[in-house]
């Protein structure tokens, strides 16, 4: 049972943050909150986000996360300020394209995996440059069939 309640999650509450929504922008390395970069702000109960300044949010492309429950558009939640970890998923840049992948150490050597059988994990070394931008605190996603309208 969680320790929080209905009312905790209401917006405007005193204990709300807003995170900002990064775009598709590819950079080379962190996207500040600058308006280029931002597409808006949503509001979150700030026991989602303990660290308001180190977050942002992005909406997800693709489905090489399909085996971590993450989905093309869902909107991932990532947190500058956590500590990489064996396991972790992470918000990388690889080769300044941008990437969502699950963070692995064997001995020394780090690598970057999909979590999706049908590709292939590489070696973070096999890449000029790679930058952790974060790691992904949790993701939100649509439940309802996105379809065309007609």
């Amino acid at each position: 049972m969680s320790p929080y309640t209905v009312d905790e999650l209401i917006l405007g509450s005193a204990d709300a943050v807003r995170v900002p929504v990064i775009g598709q922008a590819l950079c080379a390395g962190f996207p500040s909150p600058a308006d280029d970069f931002m597409e808006g702000a949503l509001e979150l109960p700030r026991w989602l986000v303990p660290n308001p300044p180190a977050t942002f949010l992005m909406q997800v492309r693709g489905w090489s996360m399909l085996g971590a429950g993450i989905h093309d558009r869902d909107l991932a939640c990532i947190d500058r300020s956590l500590r990489v970890e064996d396991g972790n998923v992470v918000v990388a840049v690889v080769d300044g394209q941008l990437s969502c992948k699950r963070y692995r150490m064997a001995g020394n050597r780090a690598r970057l995996e999909f979590d999706n059988p049908d590709m292939p994990a590489f070696a973070v070394d096999e890449y000029g440059e790679v930058d952790i931008w974060g790691v992904l605190r949790f993701s939100i996603r649509w439940h309802l069939v996105r379809g065309r309208l007609s």
